[in-house]
């Protein structure tokens, strides 16, 4: 039996082109056992769970570890962060890691995720966009210190003004009341997306942020690929994730609700504020502003550390 067993799989089993000991079958155990009987064998499911095992195939999930790309400066960078970081917390200045979720649609879409329920949820069979009541945007800040998170939900796109509009909510109602002496904030971030370590565009609205709160804002943008290792993305959003599994987001009332009931034994908490603002997107930095912009890059690695200073 083992010996067919292995010849049914054979013929239905891939492999890793890197590394030949790793194989998968795409056969289901109810599969397997349709197969056996052909050959002669009457067994059951829980035989078929017992001879994958023996030969060692065992359930897993695919696993993202595998680097798409490097960068000469990475190591250099995340030295340069790890210094930033001990530096603004020495100094009593905070640290926030910020990133955005996926957008997700409102209406009668499935999630993933199950409940307790008395009876089935149901939702649409498809996820159309043109069927939604709108959309939700989740702009996140994660703060180092306090282990607190913030999240605004947009209504409209994705944009720096978006980024920085969620920037300065953060900091009036969460910000400036634990960091009252702040002389300066340092923001960790990726370097894609509505806060782009290569767009001008994020540039003029940070500085317009830090002129609006007259305070110092240092950009320190991770190196391309490894944006796993921003805070938030392991501190604070699969918490999110895991408050939100299940739930039909039928409007952004509810999903503020619902996120705001991020938390974790270890003391997490979530504060959530709704920006309901239409944002134009395409829109270009002013003509003279690469001339003129009072924004200071650092000597070391000027591309993805920089400070927007308040201008008078």
């Amino acid at each position: 039996m083992d010996q067919d067993f292995l010849d049914i799989l054979q013929q239905h089993t891939a492999g890793n082109p890197m590394n030949s000991s790793i194989r998968w079958t795409y056969l289901k155990p109810r599969e397997i056992v349709s197969e056996l009987l052909k050959k002669g064998y009457s067994v059951s499911r829980n035989i078929v769970r017992y001879l994958l095992k023996k030969h060692e195939y065992v359930k897993r999930k695919a696993q993202k570890n595998i680097t798409m790309g490097g960068h000469p400066d990475r190591n250099a960078q995340f030295e340069n962060i790890t210094q930033l970081k001990q530096d603004y917390l020495d100094a009593g200045n905070p640290v926030i890691s910020m990133d955005t979720k996926k957008k997700a649609l409102l209406g009668t879409f499935y999630r993933n995720g199950s409940l307790y329920t008395q009876a089935a949820i149901q939702t649409n069979d498809h996820d159309f966009p043109s069927s939604a009541t709108g959309s939700v945007i989740p702009h996140g800040f994660y703060d180092l210190k306090r282990n607190t998170g913030y999240i605004t939900l947009g209504t409209s796109h994705d944009t720096s003004e978006f980024a920085c509009d969620s920037l300065f909510q953060w900091w009036v109602n969460e910000g400036v009341i634990h960091y009252p002496k702040a002389k300066s904030l340092l923001i960790l971030c990726d370097g894609g997306g509505s806060n782009s370590s290569r767009h001008y565009i994020f540039k003029e609205d940070l500085q317009k942020t830090a002129n609006a709160l007259g305070l110092e804002i240092r950009i320190a943008h991770y190196p391309p690929y490894p944006s796993q290792y921003n805070p938030i993305e392991h501190r604070f959003f699969p918490h999110v994730t895991r408050a939100c599994e299940g739930v039909v987001f039928d409007s952004v009332e509810t999903v503020k609700t619902l996120i705001s009931r991020t938390s974790t034994s270890k003391g997490l908490t979530t504060i959530v504020h709704i920006l309901d603002k239409i944002y134009e997107t395409g829109r270009k930095y002013a003509a003279d502003f690469k001339e003129i912009m009072p924004i200071v890059f650092d000597t070391h690695l000027p591309k993805w550390n920089y400070r927007a200073i308040p201008q008078e």
